[in-house]
């Protein structure tokens, strides 16, 4: 017998006070999309969520700043007193 996949339990809740004309605009963009209106706010919340996450994970850069980035990564510069130093506190600490 084929098993059908299940969709994950949903055990959790998020409660939100919104206006009354937040919740109109809510219900009918939820019936355009011949959805409920909980699943469009989980949906909308989902894909908002994943976009802002998306944005801070990303580093963008101007063309001059990421010449500069590039080639300290390709090039980068001898460490001096500071840095040694610091590596070897690392070592004796975590090593």
């Amino acid at each position: 017998m084929a098993t059908t996949p299940t969709s994950p339990k949903r055990e959790e809740r998020l409660d939100a006070r919104v206006t009354r004309e937040e919740k109109q605009l809510i219900e009918s963009a939820a019936n355009l999309r011949g959805t409920s209106s909980s699943d469009f706010v989980r949906m909308a919340i989902r894909e908002a969520a994943l976009k802002t996450i998306r944005e801070y994970e990303s580093l963008t850069l101007a063309e001059n700043s990421r010449k500069v980035f590039v080639e300290a990564l390709l090039n980068p510069p001898k460490p001096n007193e500071k840095a040694r130093a610091a590596a070897q506190r690392y070592k004796r600490r975590f090593a």
